[in-house]
């Protein structure tokens, strides 16, 4: 699941949102926002049983996809829209 809360100015607090297990180990987001660094986002754990990690980024189009352990690429169905260079987020 993605959140999204305007900020002042053109920025938007964007939350990526998973349950805690599924999968399993550790994940991050990466995309054009972060250059596709693995890790540099990685989901944490919640009380409430998921996992999330907030970023601010400005207003444009991005593509995305989530990195989960062993190298497993996966796409979130809740995006914009999701193609084959993974799922695209407009803010």
């Amino acid at each position: 699941m993605i959140k999204r809360n305007r900020l002042f100015g053109n920025k938007t607090k964007v939350t990526f949102c998973l349950p805690v297990n599924q999968p399993t180990g550790p994940v991050s987001v990466v995309g054009t926002f972060n250059d596709w660094e693995p890790g540099r986002h990685e989901l944490k754990p919640r009380r409430d049983g998921t996992r999330t990690i907030s970023i601010t980024i400005p207003s444009g189009h991005y593509r995305f996809r989530y990195l989960g352990a062993d190298g497993m690429w996966f796409d979130d169905e809740t995006a914009d829209g999701v193609g084959p260079h993974g799922g695209e987020l407009r803010v």
